[in-house]
């Protein structure tokens, strides 16, 4: 069963969507207990890290995700649902992530001229190949808004990039446990077809 994590964090109803236009019946999950049934979990979200944080752990939510993702469940974080996937988060003051991907998450640098947030269409880049984007090709255009980005203590972590002023981690791995940074239920063809390989993903990835 894939579950779709719901806590009143932006429209997880377009993932939603997006994940049953793929032919498959997902459910939101708000309480721990319902983490234990699921077979693949997806994490959305989008908002401040250290407050998203504190609401998981006020919903006793924490050690739940962390036991699902210790059992090997695979686990997709979409945007502010990837930089939680982290060791730790910079928004809001410095705060411990879930730790499954050791890195740090922090403002986008402001020079250049560049706008933050980034908000709009861009290319990504893949430094390496993993399951969930077999069948989309290379330097393709996903769909990002984000002011903070995932720093990867180690590049066996990082599976893409994208160029805004300097190369952003945009999608990040370990083990059974994968994040994006872009939206894939607003990237149209390409983000559908991660979702759909998400979805059939057994959780094997090996760096």
């Amino acid at each position: 069963m894939i579950g779709i994590l719901n806590i009143g964090l932006g429209n997880v109803q377009s993932v939603y969507n997006a994940v049953y236009e793929n032919g498959y019946d997902p459910i939101f999950v708000s309480k721990p207990e319902e983490l234990e049934q699921l077979t693949h979990f997806i994490m959305p979200g989008v908002g401040n890290f250290s407050a998203v944080m504190h609401s998981l752990e006020q919903l006793k939510l924490v050690p739940a995700i962390q036991a699902l993702i210790a059992r090997g469940v695979p686990t997709l974080g979409i945007c502010l649902g990837m930089q939680l996937l982290a060791t730790s988060g910079e928004e809001g003051g410095l705060c411990k992530g879930f730790d499954a991907i050791a890195a740090k998450v922090k403002a986008i640098p402001n020079s250049n001229n560049l706008r933050v947030p980034h908000v709009g269409w861009n290319e990504v880049k893949f430094t390496q190949e993993h399951p969930v984007f077999a069948d989309i090709k290379d330097t393709r255009d996903f769909y990002f808004v984000h002011s903070y980005h995932m720093e990867c203590l180690s590049g066996d972590n990082i599976i893409a990039t994208t160029d805004y002023g300097s190369d952003l981690v945009c999608v990040a791995g370990n083990k059974n446990v994968i994040g994006v940074q872009f939206h894939p239920e607003k990237s149209q063809k390409n983000g559908m077809q991660l979702l759909e390989n998400f979805c059939e993903w057994d959780g094997e990835f090996h760096a």
